[in-house]
């Protein structure tokens, strides 16, 4: 098919919107699939709209046997890019990443139907994206080794070269952004890669594999497969699979540990959290309650990096409460192709009621509901059935509770207070997690000191949430191990080969 002319474009045979993806075989707002007679030679799972809570399409789940294609075509594609130079891998990821940037409406918006988002935040995840691509791309001609001079003139040098056909496991709160944190440096350093979505969100990584065959790479140098755990599992366990990268959950990163484990295949497991946010008496208040929206409430609160544990010395805890509770009550809620809203729904109803659940817990525990927690339903009729919920304030926490020592990824924050510096870095590393953490507070002094006290791999000082791709993001302790962006992920997709060159006569002990 042919993409429509902007004077004409594809509508959706139902609600007669513009259809912002015409290269898939379905319209992504219908209620099934165009071409049906096609998807029912195959297995199947649906596919949810988050905000109307309805199904968009039916999507095929692949099996091992797909995923062996996937494979082998992936490394096939890997002998070619393999020995490109560096500069060459350069250039292509510099077109994927201009591809993007111009298309940037287009993905965003898709991204905001794929997860349920709202699109302001969707088109800062896109942009987000196409600078991981420009940033790597900048370091692919960098990739070296050294040279090491030995005795007698003779020496040694060391080569940095790709693994292979890598796997990338994406999560359902980021898609296209974190399958751009998992290609691009894979890419740049000569791998090839073989990628599975959230069967949540299976949209818009197939869009970036186009955009990466429109760059120029290698046909099947990225490859997408579908489908839920099974497919996981195939994937991990193929021989022909050189390392795993996975963000998800700490079950599943534990499964997949195992799996590789089988293999002795490397592994970057970027998992769950339960951050602490700690805020002194002497921060700037606005900017440590704005900081504290940040860290709660992006994504629907669905962020494995936030900062839910939210401790606030007790001399400024009413005042910092009151703001915090009248800033989030006025959060907009609702369809997230707006450009007001700013919170959309949650990825499913299950996901939803077991929010739901930890907060009706919390109170049953002595958490006071200071604002928020209960389901919200749009004034749209079209979006009653979506999977909205108020955000959520909890006051009166104690360090015991589930709310607090649980990650509960969605729209809830915890209010706990504190009294000296020693008190709260105790309390803040009193938990299996060690993703991030973050303190407000003019003393700069003390903030370099609290950071470092952190147990915790990606902290934050006088802010939230921010994610540059220039510093590396990975966790301590349950939160996983390897680093995503910043120069470090280049060694996490790369291995050393050290090469000794004799330049006189070999002396025999025999």
């Amino acid at each position: 098919s042919q993409p429509p002319t902007s004077a004409s474009p594809s509508r959706c045979r139902l609600c007669r919107r513009p259809q912002v993806f015409w290269r898939l075989p379905f319209c992504l707002l219908q209620h099934r699939p165009v071409n049906e007679s096609f998807w029912q030679k195959s297995a199947l799972f649906v596919l949810f709209k988050m905000c109307p809570g309805r199904v968009i399409t039916k999507l095929l789940s692949s099996g091992e046997k797909e995923v062996d294609l996937a494979v082998q075509s992936a490394k096939a594609a890997f002998k070619i890019w393999s020995q490109m130079s560096g500069m060459e891998r350069s250039r292509v990821l510099l077109e994927a990443a201009r591809i993007i940037r111009e298309q940037r409406e287009e993905i965003a918006t898709l991204e905001t139907i794929n997860n349920g988002k709202s699109i302001f935040e969707a088109r800062v995840d896109i942009d987000i994206s196409w600078q991981c691509l420009e940033y790597y791309a900048g370091l692919a001609g960098s990739l070296a080794g050294e040279h090491i001079q030995l005795p007698g003139g003779s020496f040694g040098y060391t080569r940095r070269e790709p693994l292979g056909v890598c796997a990338g496991i994406g999560a359902w709160n980021y898609p296209f952004q974190v399958a751009c944190w998992k290609a691009a440096p894979a890419l740049a350093c000569g791998n090839a890669m073989v990628f599975k979505p959230s069967p949540f969100t299976p949209l818009t990584v197939v869009r970036l594999a186009e955009i990466f065959t429109e760059a120029g790479v290698p046909k099947g140098l990225f490859n997408v497969v579908q489908g839920g755990a099974a497919t996981g599992q195939f994937l991990c366990h193929h021989p022909d699979v050189a390392k795993i990268s996975f963000t998800g959950s700490v079950p599943t990163g534990i499964k997949i540990m195992g799996m590789a484990a089988k293999g002795i295949k490397p592994v970057t497991l970027e998992l769950g959290g339960k951050s602490p946010l700690i805020i002194f008496s002497d921060c700037a208040l606005e900017n440590a309650v704005n900081g504290a929206l940040m860290a709660n409430f992006l994504t629907q609160g669905e962020v494995c990096c936030n900062g839910t544990r939210v401790f606030v010395e007790r001399k400024i805890l009413d005042v910092f409460t009151k703001e915090v509770v009248k800033r989030t009550q006025k959060i907009k809620i609702g369809d997230p192709l707006l450009e007001d809203t700013r919170m959309g729904a949650l990825i499913n109803r299950p996901h939803l009621d077991r929010v739901q659940g930890f907060i009706k817990q919390a109170k049953e525990q002595g958490a006071e509901v200071l604002c928020g927690g209960d389901l919200y339903v749009p004034d749209d009729p079209k979006l009653k059935n979506g999977y909205y919920m108020q955000p959520c304030v909890l006051g009166n926490c104690t360090d015991d509770m589930t709310c607090v020592k649980e990650e509960i990824f969605g729209p809830v924050m915890s209010i706990l207070p504190f009294d000296t510096e020693e008190e709260v870095v105790e309390r803040a590393n009193n938990t299996k997690f060690g993703l991030a953490g973050g303190v407000f507070t003019r003393d700069i002094q003390k903030a370099h000191r609290v950071v470092a006290a952190l147990k915790a791999g990606m902290c934050f000082i006088n802010n939230y949430n921010i994610s540059p791709v220039e510093l590396p993001f990975g966790g301590y302790k349950a939160s996983g191990f390897g680093r995503e962006n910043g120069r470090a992920a280049m060694e996490y997709y790369s291995q050393l080969k050290t090469v000794c060159v004799e330049m006189g006569d070999v002396e025999s002990v025999f």
